[in-house]
């Protein structure tokens, strides 16, 4: 794409957790979008070296189809096609965004008119990649809601669409509620919990009392419209790192109330297989599109090997209880919340 050439128009460096990425473009909404979105991976990254991050450029112009080689797709996906040709892997949104991905450094550039498209492909591309970056280092997403109470963490398993970001709004309206992340908290080796807040995403109409000025809507590639709540908003109330204490195995019913009741460990195994050893509801597309043969398959086995060990060492250090929230969102806060203080007492009071 040595023909491309456009003048970016501003810049900023994040640092997740060591994933280093420089992120330029030419629209100041769509920089503006993930300067809001990985605020608290800004911190201190200004003033360090950039030489070696990943380039990532977002570019609102037209994708240069005209371009590219002629090469077969390889990966289909509901989102995008990906062609390979060389170290070089060219993404097909539909026709409204082509991404180029270099894998000899990592570095990712995005052409599109449409402005949340182009917001949109970045933001699933770094969390993929940090993912992938994470897993080789023994840290390890999880899809679940995380708090913390007195650096005392607490995790809710609910799946897409369960509710996490509503429960985690309404608890932040509560005191002493820290958070950790609504949708992918990170656990260590030991089955310690790392933050990983990103923004909370909520249906429109499930907003509450959060202050206009606090949110933004985009439209997303799939599933619709959908609200998002700024870092901005909790900032102040974001923990970096908490013990693990208590792990809810969350469900929903259409009662008013919320019920809790202890569960077993061995369940609380099938539940971490899922949102964590094979990473259901946490976005993993790109791996797929950029996979490598099975040398990437050989290395998927190691991660989801390292998500197991860690996954069991947070459950042998967790009570392990089943949730079922009700359709009442501050019923349900109230009673997590409680729980949650009884827990940490009890943990507080066995020395754990």
């Amino acid at each position: 794409m040595a023909g491309v050439s456009v003048s970016m128009s501003e810049e900023c460096l994040v640092n997740i957790y060591g994933y280093r990425a420089l992120v330029t473009s030419t629209s100041a909404q769509v920089l503006a979008g993930i300067r809001e979105d990985f605020a608290y991976f800004l911190r201190g990254a200004a003033a360090e070296d950039s030489s070696a991050a990943v380039k990532i450029e977002l570019l609102d112009a037209d994708p240069p189809y005209s371009e590219l080689p002629d090469v077969t797709a390889t990966v289909f996906t509901p989102r995008n096609v990906s062609y390979r040709n060389g170290n070089l892997t060219y993404v097909d949104y539909s026709g409204r965004a082509l991404g180029i991905h270099d894998r000899r450094n990592g570095d990712f550039r995005v052409f599109s008119r449409d402005p949340d498209l182009l917001f949109e492909a970045a933001y699933l591309f770094m969390l993929s990649q940090s993912g992938e970056f994470f897993d080789a280092r023994g840290l390890h997403r999880v899809h679940a809601l995380g708090v913390s109470v007195r650096n005392r963490a607490a995790l809710v398993l609910l799946p897409m669409g369960g509710g996490k970001s509503t429960l985690g709004a309404s608890l932040l309206l509560l005191d002493g509620i820290q958070l950790l992340s609504d949708d992918s908290p990170l656990i260590d080796g030991s089955g310690d919990v790392w933050a990983f807040p990103l923004r909370l995403g909520l249906l429109p109409g499930a907003e509450g009392t959060i202050p206009p000025d606090k949110m933004r809507t985009i439209r997303r590639m799939e599933f619709g419209p959908k609200l998002l709540v700024n870092y901005s908003y909790f900032a102040e109330r974001v923990t970096g790192h908490a013990e693990p204490c208590l792990l809810f195995l969350g469900s929903r019913s259409l009662r008013d109330t919320c019920t809790i009741r202890p569960a077993s460990k061995i369940s609380a195994v099938g539940a971490m297989m899922s949102n964590c050893v094979v990473g259901l509801g946490l976005f993993q597309g790109m791996e797929f599109v950029f996979q490598r043969g099975w040398l990437e398959v050989f290395r998927k086995t190691i991660a989801a090997a390292s998500r197991l060990r860690a996954s069991l060492r947070l459950i042998a250090r967790s009570e392990v209880y089943h949730l079922t929230l009700g359709r009442d969102s501050e019923r349900n806060a109230i009673a997590v919340s409680e729980h949650i203080e009884g827990c940490v007492k009890k943990c507080a009071g066995e020395g754990r």
